[in-house]
């Protein structure tokens, strides 16, 4: 079969089409065809598959209170306490809240806490979710539950969870799940009228989406460890109908999974409403990651709404000779514009619930996202385009409505006038410190810096303070046989250039503090310090390009949440940002 008799089985002429939202009326044999068309037109122009409105009805996104703060970032599975059980949750943010918030900080800057899948927490990126209008029911605290039955058969298993440097994801899981299921048995017999009416409330707020997603996730419990591509057709594309029928059948699972997340979310909104109330202009920032699992609840209960059958990645560069392949799927830039941007409005609403700011992951896919035929390298993907300021507008829209910042994470080598588009919508611009540099290595004055930014030393696929200014993560790398993409010789002339700027901006010094000082200069609204350099730690957060090698999102946080509010770093890094202008207090 030729590929203009690709073309006429498809029905479409030759030219640029939206071949994807032909997709599911395609036979396989035609699909695999259009792969291979797909990977053959690799250099052709990037296809517009969806108009380019013009700049009409123009609104642009929240701006805040205008004041110039800081923030705290962490990945908040990694705090320790005393009382948590060996993972993170919203009563460790509760207090953690507390403790910046005393420091003069008016941000908690946070991973992304979509659903992942909980039996299998060991799948930990939070990068990689199940479901992005979902919470992670291991960020719940059981305790805090008035239903939590006596917890004192399980004092040893909690406790065994909490030990060692890096978390026990499966422990975890299990544990939470076991715990939650007695408390959900207690709460259908014991909870109070209000608790009850509150739960239906929610229900009802959340409405058809809640309702798919825990049907999902009982299906894929039943079907396991089959993906639901795998499943028989009744359950891989259900009727309305057979969905009714099954949720009835399996009415308890199923309110179970409703119960998880309404808990989940009062948790995390009484976090939001804490930090409103301590006096923080901005309180939680939270993080939207660019795709979701194709295998998980998103992508099963909206399929119109992605593109099967590619995988969102990078191109091969002089950094990455193999190019990038993320595993996630993209949304459909055909389809994303029914209903009023309806898929892009229910997840704007969901990160944006109980955040004052919030960072979309990979901002450029907005624009255009690079595609990866499944089964092909990277070298055989394509850039598709998207409907650029349609969704911009649908952005600023959403924000609006939900008093929340947005700040469009736009790192690396972006299209000409990008950032200016971004700007004129109202979205933020966010800086790392280590990228900004003129030609000859010499790190930016703070006056360099834009007002409607976020600026940051690092972020959490880059290499730690400490690490940085040891160069132990160059040698980390070189041991997982990643190339570090620079030598020695030229860390050291960065560290130079560092302390050149520090010389002039900083008194001399030459320790995070001092970096947090030139930070807190520049006249970005927020900057951010993670919590890993407050603390002196080494080690990195996640390493792209390794699974096994490195222990990506396991690693535990050495200071336990009692001792950070006495610990010298933060006392420092506080005063820091105080001395800089920037204090919420």
């Amino acid at each position: 079969m030729s590929d203009r008799d690709v073309a006429e089985a498809c029905g479409i002429e030759a030219g640029y089409h939206d071949i994807f939202g032909h997709w599911h009326a395609i036979d396989p044999e035609t699909q695999r065809r259009l792969v291979d068309v797909l990977a053959a037109g690799q250099t052709a122009p990037v296809p517009d598959l969806a108009p380019q409105p013009r700049r009409e009805g123009h609104v642009r996104a929240y701006q805040g209170d205008g004041r110039r703060v800081w923030g705290l970032a962490v990945q908040l599975y990694a705090l320790s306490s005393a009382r948590n059980w060996g993972h993170g949750d919203f009563t460790d943010l509760s207090r953690l809240i507390e403790i910046a918030a005393r420091a003069g900080a008016g941000a908690i800057g946070l991973n992304p806490l979509h659903a992942l899948t909980p039996e299998r927490a060991e799948d930990a990126s939070p990068y990689r979710p199940n479901s992005r209008l979902f919470l992670n029911p291991l960020y719940i605290d059981v305790a805090a539950i008035p239903e939590c039955p006596d917890l004192g058969e399980w004092d040893e298993d909690i406790a065994a969870a909490r030990q060692g440097e890096l978390i026990a994801y499966r422990a975890v899981g299990q544990l939470k799940l076991e715990v939650l299921w007695q408390t959900w048995e207690n709460f259908k017999r014991n909870a109070a009228a209000g608790r009850r009416a509150d739960f239906e409330k929610y229900r009802t707020e959340a409405g058809d989406a809640l309702r798919r997603f825990a049907a999902f996730e009982v299906l894929r419990l039943t079907h396991a460890p089959k993906p639901w591509p795998q499943w028989s057709m009744k359950w891989r594309t259900p009727t309305a109908q057979a969905l009714a029928e099954f949720r009835v059948a399996n009415q308890d699972a199923c309110e179970f999974q409703e119960f998880m997340q309404w808990t989940a979310d009062r948790q995390l909104g009484d976090c939001q409403t804490q930090a409103r109330r301590l006096g923080m202009s901005i309180g939680l920032y939270t993080d939207l990651a660019v795709g979701i699992d194709p295998h998980g609840a998103d992508a099963w209960s909206d399929q119109d709404a992605i593109v099967p059958g590619v995988s969102v990645g990078a191109p091969p560069d002089e950094f990455n000779r193999a190019g990038q392949n993320w595993g996630l799927a993209p949304f459909n830039p055909r389809n994303i514009a029914r209903d009023d941007f309806a898929p892009l409005r229910r997840l704007m609403q969901a990160t944006m619930r109980h955040a004052g700011a919030v960072r979309l992951d990979h901002v450029l896919a907005l624009k255009r996202l690079f595609l990866i035929p499944a089964g092909r390298g990277a070298a055989q993907g394509a850039y598709i385009r998207y409907p650029f300021e349609a969704m911009l507008r649908v952005v600023a829209e959403e924000s609006n409505r939900n008093k929340c910042i947005v700040i469009g994470e736009d790192l690396g080598t972006v299209p000409e006038g990008f950032r200016e588009t971004l700007a004129h919508w109202g979205l933020w611009s966010y800086r790392v410190m280590m990228f900004e540099r003129e030609a000859d290595g010499r790190f930016r004055s703070p006056d360099h810096y834009p007002a409607e930014a976020l600026a940051a030393f690092n972020t959490h696929d880059l290499s730690t303070f400490r690490a940085w200014t040891e160069s132990s993560d160059l040698a980390l790398k070189r041991r997982l046989g990643i190339d570090p993409g620079e030598s020695d010789d030229a860390r050291a002339h960065s560290r130079q250039m560092l302390r050149h700027l520090l010389n002039e901006r900083a008194d001399g010094n030459d320790d995070f503090a001092a970096v947090a000082y030139v930070l807190g200069q520049t006249p970005c609204r927020l900057v951010m310090a993670s919590i890993e350099d407050i603390l002196g730690i080494a080690e990195q957060v996640n390493i792209p390009g390794t699974i096994d090698e490195h222990p990506n999102w396991r690693r535990r946080i050495s200071v336990p949440l009692e001792a950070l509010e006495d610990s010298p770093g933060l006392r420092t890094v506080a005063a820091a940002f105080k001395a800089a202008g920037r204090d919420s207090r």
